[in-house]
């Protein structure tokens, strides 16, 4: 697969199939997964499938906007956990045919301050 858009959405896609065995085929066997809103990091391919198969609650990934080029890719999704929604964005770094690097910005909610409430319009 050397088109790093369909490398980016099959990535998604396995996913949110929980298909491991697809999703292990995507991944660098030293891919490094980062969350810099609670500063961790997983090193290595098995671990990262492991946090995902072990990852708790009904989840599910919607992917938006897939922007790529050779060495990156850019996903705008919706997400789900059990009650819970939003919007997050990850980057790839992309060698080829493989992941080598995600990092996943979950951004958390909040209701728009008070002193914009006269320019926003809440959706």
């Amino acid at each position: 697969m050397s088109d790093p858009t369909a490398l980016a959405t099959t990535y998604f896609e396995t996913l949110e199939r929980r298909d491991w065995a697809a999703l292990s085929a995507c991944l660098d066997t030293g891919v490094v997964y980062e969350m810099p809103q609670s500063r961790e990091r997983i090193r290595g391919r098995e671990k990262f499938l492991q946090f995902n198969q072990e990852y708790p609650g009904d989840w599910h990934l919607s992917p938006r906007l897939v922007v790529a080029d050779s060495a990156n890719a850019v996903v705008r999704f919706d997400w789900t956990l059990d009650d819970e929604a939003g919007v997050a964005v990850t980057f790839l770094g992309l060698d080829g045919d493989r992941i080598v690097s995600v990092t996943d910005f979950w951004p958390d909610t909040s209701a728009p301050s008070a002193s914009r409430v006269h320019l926003v319009e809440p959706w």
